[in-house]
């Protein structure tokens, strides 16, 4: 039996979800590092892998930085990097999951930045999603004058990070950027960064955690391969709700591996937000529906 696209993109997606969840478990095996010479490393090996899609590609796609890109490309690394670092902060101080389901708030976070800086008009029912997405981020964070609601903080300001990484992305991709550029400029970025860094701080790594590392960078690399394709296959409206699906792979390894058991209170963030997400996702299938039936008649 023959997949149509959208069919395609959803196992893609689903996919990546599942890259992703696995990359977060392998941080957290490898143990007691600084964390951001576990990001250093991940975009190390994310930086190979970059300049080799790119490398393949340079005869079919139009590899440019110029005035027009380069301020996005750094806003995006910037930001992507800030997102980065928080959510593998948040890795090894809280469960998987609400690690996980923390820096899933920066598709909401993104509707917020593309009204603000590419002026893209949001409908009432996306800025409701907001409000909503983020009281459910309450039940994870649990608000207190503690230093344990720091590291759940940090993971709201992850989603944050990504959020504008998303936005900064959108405009290049009107630049017509191709994506193994955005990926290896931002992988060089946080190279580049962190390695002053790193080799200043740097602790001593066993065969066991070298080996975590390098698979947490082939789990991050084949997550951004597979969200890459998905897209390719089919418009984000009608599968972007399936990245959810990382939550879901992140309490079961989490529970697998760790003994990690998200709380009640988790439980129901979880449900919230991706309740929200869901609902969202139908209403904006509708919404354009409708504009489309308008359009032609």
């Amino acid at each position: 039996m023959k997949l149509d696209s959208r069919y395609k993109g959803i196992i893609c997606i689903i996919a990546s979800a599942f890259c992703f969840a696995t990359m977060n478990l392998f941080l957290h095996l490898a143990g007691d590092l600084p964390f951001w010479q576990k990001g250093f490393f991940r975009n190390s090996i994310a930086l190979i892998f970059a300049a080799i899609i790119l490398f393949r590609e340079r005869k079919k796609v139009k590899i440019r930085i110029d005035s027009k890109n380069i301020g996005c490309l750094f806003g995006r690394a910037a930001f992507g990097t800030l997102g980065l670092l928080c959510n593998f902060y948040c890795v090894d101080h809280m469960n998987l999951s609400d690690a996980s389901m923390l820096n899933k708030l920066a598709p909401f976070f993104a509707i917020v930045f593309s009204a603000i800086f590419l002026k893209e008009k949001a409908k009432w029912f996306q800025w409701a999603a907001v409000v909503i997405a983020f009281a459910g981020s309450l039940f994870i964070v649990k608000p207190s004058f503690g230093m344990e609601v720091f590291p759940a903080m940090i993971g709201v300001l992850g989603g944050l990070g990504a959020g504008v990484a998303y936005t900064f992305v959108r405009k290049l991709a009107q630049y017509e950027t191709p994506g193994a550029l955005i990926v290896l400029f931002f992988s060089a970025f946080s190279v580049i960064l962190l390695g002053p860094v790193v080799a200043l701080t740097y602790v001593p790594m066993t065969p066991k955690q070298w080996a975590l590392l390098l698979l947490t960078g082939l789990a991050a690399s084949g997550g951004q391969f597979f969200v890459t394709a998905a897209y390719t296959y089919a418009p984000a409206k009608e599968i972007s709700v399936y990245d959810y699906s990382q939550v879901i792979f992140a309490a079961l390894w989490g529970i697998l591996f760790l003994g990690q058991i998200p709380d009640i209170y988790s439980a129901l963030g979880y449900l919230i937000i991706v309740s929200v997400a869901i609902a969202m996702y139908i209403a904006t299938k509708r919404s354009i529906a409708k504009e489309a039936k308008q359009g032609g008649s």
